[in-house]
């Protein structure tokens, strides 16, 4: 895989773990954005933001202060920037019998304590950010 080519590569869940969060703290996101278990690995690609997340089995996260019950495949792949990650894939949220593909998250900034996750279709939720820190 192209993209691949040039990243740092974390094998295993405790150095993945480590990388990820690492990852979304220097990015201004969320370290709980990324709630999984049992990683492979995780990789980044410093010079194109490229990031990918290879875990054993999907994983479903409810995150209880917002009610929403979020799905994250066996490989999660996108783009990181400051305070966004763009082309995300692997990653979707429960609407009424719906699960939808999240595309892109955006935390606000300057920060407001917001946090936006779009869809492909466009549709856009709004959610507050401390409902994605670690441990929730």
């Amino acid at each position: 895989m192209a993209e691949k080519e040039g990243g740092i590569v974390k094998k295993g869940h405790d150095e993945g773990m480590k990388m990820a969060t690492t990852l979304l703290e220097e990015f201004g996101l969320p370290k709980g954005l990324l709630p999984l278990a049992d990683v492979i690995e995780v990789g980044f690609v410093r010079n194109t933001g490229f990031m990918w997340i290879v875990q054993k089995n999907k994983v479903e996260h409810n995150f209880k202060l917002i009610s929403k019950l979020v799905s994250y495949a066996t490989e999660i792949t996108g783009f990181v920037d400051k305070k966004r990650i763009k082309k995300l894939k692997g990653v979707k949220a429960k609407e009424l019998m719906l699960w939808p593909p999240v595309n892109e998250i955006v935390a606000d900034d300057p920060p407001t304590g917001k946090i936006h996750f779009k869809s492909l279709a466009g549709v856009t939720k709004t959610f507050p950010a401390e409902a994605f820190d670690a441990g929730q």
